[in-house]
């Protein structure tokens, strides 16, 4: 695998923990030697992996629309910054430099860009590995949601495996590796 979308918040959310496991997702994916695709920000658990990434060493890759590519949101310090015209490119360009994804905690746009892979994911438009990180039980909603939607009969079973999660970001790094080397 040479590099993983991550998907994050741009605000640091109101617990510590969810900075340090950001941390510890960006040192491990250098130690496997794996690059770092996201949102170009600079602010909230976007900037602490991407700096966990560059101070360890590893490649970092973001892709940021005009109208964010501003001082106080983009990272200044990602030498391979990408300044695209809007969201949508945005999306299309992170997902054909990476060969996983990952969601950590965030807001509006972290589901969006969660639900848009695993949509395109069962639609067969893609079979690359999502992994959820599941930090102080914050997508607990997120699977009840998916659990309701398959009881209530709008989604079947096979759709549940569609992601791996995992609250340990070694152990998710661990299996979304694991699945991009049996395909």
């Amino acid at each position: 695998m040479r590099r993983i979308c991550v998907f994050c918040g741009s605000k640091s959310g109101g617990d510590p923990e969810y900075a340090e496991m950001a941390r510890l997702l960006g040192r491990r994916m250098v130690e496997l030697g794996v690059g770092l695709v996201y949102g170009g920000g600079g602010i909230g658990l976007m900037g602490v992996l991407a700096d966990s990434v560059l101070q360890a060493g590893g490649e970092v890759i973001g892709v940021i629309p005009d109208g964010l590519a501003v001082e106080e949101v983009m990272h200044q310090g990602v030498a391979d910054m990408r300044v695209v015209p809007d969201m949508h490119l945005r999306k299309a360009q992170m997902h054909e430099l990476s060969d996983a994804y990952i969601a950590m905690p965030g807001g509006v746009g972290t589901f969006e860009e969660l639900f848009e892979v695993l949509a395109w994911r069962q639609l067969k438009i893609h079979s690359r590995p999502i992994g959820v990180l599941d930090v102080r039980g914050f997508f607990g909603p997120f699977l009840q949601t998916i659990e309701t939607s398959v009881s209530e009969g709008f989604m079947t079973e096979k759709n549940c495996r569609l992601f791996i999660l995992e609250s340990d970001p070694s152990l998710l790094l661990d299996r979304l590796l694991e699945m991009v080397e049996a395909v």
